[in-house]
């Protein structure tokens, strides 16, 4: 297939929790070059990471913070809507199974990278998402031996 310079850009949307899991979704950048990226996590001044790409930010939650949870569901979907992405990938936690779940409500593709902390098994959002991803990945072959993750390598 030929692209023209024409050609629509694919809207992509990059989400993360903070630390680990934000450092890790900056590592695929690359893999963004040629898409319109709009970058969501949890801290506003990771803004600064990404600028100029579009920037979101939504409350930081988990299993145990269960208010937090909705806030951030909540949040999560009114940037996938208002975002429209072609493509939705996260590299965890709990805001990437959010993410990823909303998106596949209005036909996004999805793929979720588990992060390279978990060499051993795939992390509990990992596994929560593996159903409804496209394409879930490790970063150990390992895991991927032994779970239905896809392993390409790692970003590390």
């Amino acid at each position: 297939m030929q692209h023209t310079a024409n050609a629509k850009k694919k809207r992509v949307l990059a989400v993360a929790s903070g630390g680990g899991h934000w450092v890790q979704l900056l590592r695929l950048r690359p893999a963004f070059a040629n898409c319109d990226v709009h970058f969501a996590t949890v801290d506003a001044g990771a803004k600064a990471d990404v600028s100029p790409s579009p920037f979101y930010t939504f409350k930081d939650a988990n299993r145990d913070t269960k208010l937090s949870l909705i806030l951030s569901t909540f949040q999560i979907a009114m940037i996938v809507l208002r975002v429209r992405p072609d493509v939705v990938i996260s590299t965890g936690a709990a805001a990437g199974f959010l993410a990823i779940r909303i998106a596949k409500l209005i036909g996004a593709r999805t793929m979720f990278v588990d992060s390279i902390a978990n060499a051993n098994e795939l992390s509990l959002s990992a596994q929560l998402v593996a159903k409804h991803a496209d394409q879930l990945v490790t970063q150990w072959p390992s895991v991927a031996d032994k779970t239905q993750a896809t392993y390409i390598g790692s970003v590390l």
